[in-house]
């Protein structure tokens, strides 16, 4: 029987280098030898990547945020039965740009929407799975949005004002304090040194045997 797999997610605002850094935490465990699976969220597979295409755009009918709030796990329903759990369960490990604690901080922080709420879709979709790491990369909300708006035309969700990704950030923070898996790395620094504190956590975690 093949051993699990291990799970985990790189969380962070905008402009936090997600992108770049799930790159280099990937080919940091090819190096290792390990098999991964590279994803990310809301998207993933053909389905939701389509709605994905439909959270992101800017439709001229508002999208209300239970809808957006309902598609996000719609998403993450088919991520999760189609890709994430079937490659854990064979052994491989998947490295997923956002998971549910996105939802957390963007819809429940940024939007308002109760926490409770969205605990509740998520003990119903997921319940006890969670990633077994979670690399939460911080830095200043301004900071992020300049990052953003020099790199691409901005979604529907990234074109918020800095307020909204505040409590995005603040949503995260406190998160990390309240879930033992979470290792918060100041994505402000040099990306040497932001990619260097992935890795130390990334062997922390998985590659060094206790003394």
């Amino acid at each position: 029987m093949a051993l699990r797999g291990k799970f985990i997610t790189l969380e962070g605002n905008e402009g936090s280098g997600k992108t770049t850094n799930l790159k280099y935490v990937r080919d940091y465990l090819l190096r290792q030898g390990i098999d991964v699976v590279v994803t990310r969220e809301p998207g993933g597979t053909e389905v939701a990547e389509q709605i994905r295409d439909l959270l992101l755009a800017h439709p001229a009918e508002p999208i209300a945020e239970d809808t957006e709030l309902l598609l996000m796990f719609a998403s993450r329903a088919q991520h999760l039965a189609q890709l994430i759990k079937p490659m854990i369960a064979q052994g491989k490990w998947v490295l997923c740009s956002r998971f549910t604690d996105s939802t957390y901080a963007y819809q429940g922080g940024g939007r308002g929407i109760d926490p409770a709420r969205i605990a509740a879709l998520e003990q119903w979709l997921h319940g006890n799975f969670q990633p077994d790491l979670t690399l939460l990369f911080d830095l200043p909300v301004e900071m992020g949005m300049n990052r953003a708006r020099q790199r691409a035309l901005l979604d529907r969700i990234e074109s918020e004002e800095n307020a909204f990704f505040e409590r995005v950030r603040q949503t995260y923070l406190t998160r990390a304090k309240q879930h033992p898996r979470y290792r918060v790395i100041d994505a402000s620094q040099p990306l040497e040194k932001v990619q260097q504190q992935a890795v130390d956590h990334l062997e922390r975690a998985f590659f060094r045997i206790p003394a």
